[in-house]
């Protein structure tokens, strides 16, 4: 079967968005697209109404018929339908885990990453060595009621009593499910194989237990695949099994629903993959905000679950503080009043700004959610601990981190950008000048936004694996998310060194695609934007004394950079970005970065 059309849905918790792809001339591109509020709750109580809803929005634009008889049309009768439907969801709260692991920096850490690889929410991790006692970890299980419960622990051949231990604690905590009182809460075994047979008779009545190979068979190695396609695996059977409408939409999909956030995730590592990129991408909703990232070949992803624009905000503003929030905001205001308005954001979540100064607020509020979930998620991509360092019991019990983070941003080639704050942001510029400010990438580095936020919908479609298909899905989804997903923003160049305000720190000579030549440059704490459109340009990267563009204090660097619609930024701020607290210093600033890159309309 020729792959000449393709539907795909995500089901988000309050939208769901539908976009229709098709080979035209030899190529696939995203044609027409829709949404509809998501219908998982009452009073409709069926999600397929919402996808129903939002294809139809494609019928009317596109003149093609889709739906016959209130469902899909897939595979397609003569000239009505598509070749494949597919979709993700994240309606109903997502996917939301619980895991636990003997030793919390070692299997509980990992088992954290294969929770989250696979798209879930980890409400807790339960650890031998957590500080709680057991009474305090059978209260919190059962209060949490999760959607699943993956358990790790020890390695192959190692002592088992540890991790026996905690099954005995899910056993007595007798964990009741989320969604639906007819079945037993799924539990995945991936510990010590030793330890299969005490598992089994200790929770083999109370739970459904599913038994993988273990997430750490030895110290040095993770192996969290087959753990993480367990887990998409129960997301199925279980969890969406008991979400109204979704046994009818998982009836008329050509491939199994994936949870959104693994989509997306599956998406990213396919692109650094596909084109050895170091990338990091951002997803920032209303509720929670996500961050991907492969770094050194490995693939993390956190979920900053109380830090977001709308239902988040007051977490934002508690997390980070007010003084945090208010040196990104470029007028002077009373702190009160701030307070106030990002309070009425949390209490009226679908608004938008209707005024400058609103939307200073709030994409000074992004910066700040931006800020702290990369932060924690630097803390959480780390390389694995004990590998080549003798360890001691206290080692092996310490509540540290287990080692050095992974992230390095002297190496990032692509961070992408996700979300409302960032896709629908007013002007490019102010995309681009959010994430800089956020993720303070060294170096060099290229800035991307996802168009409309197709990136589930590809994701899963890169995953397909279908025999009777003659097109490959994977290159599908490669080709509409280089050519219609993301909106290319530029190229962010920013040396790393220690130096004064006023200082140069970097001679820029660029040759353009018409072969014209522009030399800036740069000073610290400057700011300086170049126009230049998506194409390759010739950069000699010439940085003074101890600044490093990427190959070393001081050195020259020959290489091709990347314009977009925002173009070159030549960024000679402090990492971290230092700003006045001086009220006037930091307005007058904040006022020249802006101007700089033409962020903000004169005012």
């Amino acid at each position: 079967m020729k792959l000449n059309s393709i539907l795909a849905t995500d089901c988000g918790s309050t939208t769901t968005k539908a976009i229709l792809i098709q080979r035209i001339d030899g190529e696939y591109r995203l044609t027409h697209r829709g949404e509809a509020p998501t219908t998982v709750e009452a009073p409709f109580e069926d999600v397929t109404k919402g996808v129903l809803n939002a294809v139809m929005e494609i019928e009317e634009l596109s003149g093609r018929t889709l739906i016959e008889n209130d469902k899909i049309i897939s595979p397609p009768l003569e000239k009505r339908g598509v070749d494949i439907f597919i979709s993700t969801s994240s309606a109903g709260g997502g996917l939301q885990m619980m895991v636990a692991g003997v030793v919390k920096s070692m299997s509980g850490e990992s088992a954290e990453r294969a929770a989250l690889g696979a798209g879930s929410i980890v409400m807790d991790i339960i650890a031998s060595n957590d500080g709680r006692l057991q009474h305090e970890k059978i209260k919190r299980i059962r209060e949490l009621r999760p959607d699943m419960i993956l358990l790790s622990g020890g390695i192959d051949g190692g002592t088992i009593s540890h991790v026996v231990e905690l099954a005995e604690i899910l056993s007595v905590a007798n964990p009741q499910p989320r969604l639906g009182q007819d079945y037993k809460l799924p539990v995945i075994f991936a510990g010590n194989k030793n330890a299969q047979v005490k598992i089994k008779s200790t929770l083999k009545d109370m739970v459904d237990l599913d038994i993988v190979d273990n997430i750490r068979p030895v110290l040095e190695k993770e192996n969290l695949e087959p753990s993480r396609d367990k887990i998409h695996d129960l997301f199925m059977e279980h969890v969406m099994q008991q979400a109204p409408g979704y046994k009818k939409l998982m009836s008329w999909t050509d491939a199994p629903i994936m949870p959104t956030p693994g989509a997306v995730g599956f998406l990213i590592e396919m692109i650094a993959e596909n084109e050895n990129l170091t990338v990091a991408g951002v997803d920032i909703g209303g509720a929670t905000t996500d961050i991907f990232s492969v770094f050194e070949g490995k693939f993390n992803r956190t979920v900053s679950a109380n830090l977001g624009m709308s239902y988040s905000i007051c977490n934002v503003l508690a997390e980070a503080g007010l003084e945090n929030v208010l040196r990104w905001v470029p007028f002077d205001i009373d702190k009160e009043d701030l307070v106030n308005r990002i309070g009425n954001k949390m209490i009226r979540p679908t608004t938008v700004p209707q005024s400058l100064e609103e939307l200073f607020i709030e994409q000074a509020i992004a910066r700040e959610a931006l800020r702290l979930s990369f932060k924690q998620h630097k803390e959480f991509a780390v390389g694995l601990k004990g590998i080549q360092k003798e360890r001691t019991i206290s080692d092996a019990f310490d509540q540290t981190t287990s080692g050095e983070t992974l992230v390095d941003m002297m190496s990032l080639d692509l961070l992408v950008g996700s979300g409302g704050v960032l896709s629908h942001a007013p002007r490019r510029q102010q995309s681009a000048k959010m994430l800089i400010d956020a993720f303070m990438p060294e170096g060099i580095t290229q800035l991307a936004v996802d168009s409309i936020f197709m990136m589930p919908q590809l994701g899963v479609l890169a995953n397909i694996d279908i025999d009777e298909l003659k097109s490959k899905p994977r290159d599908a989804a490669l080709e509409v998310f280089q050519k219609d997903c993301l909106i290319r923003l530029g190229t962010c160049i920013s040396p790393k060194g220690a130096s004064k305000i006023g200082d140069l720190i970097l001679n820029v000579e660029l040759e353009m695609g018409d072969g014209k030549i522009i030399k800036k440059n740069l000073h610290k704490e400057e700011l300086i934007k170049i126009d230049a459109k998506y194409e390759p340009i010739r950069a000699i990267l010439t940085p003074r004394k101890n600044m490093d563009i990427g190959v070393g204090p001081g050195q020259e660097l020959s290489t091709n950079i990347y314009g977009g619609e925002v173009g070159i930024i030549l960024d000679g701020r402090e990492r971290p970005i230092k700003i006045p607290d001086d009220v006037s210093q930091r307005i007058k600033y904040l006022k020249s970065w802006q101007k700089a890159v033409d962020e903000y309309p004169e005012v």
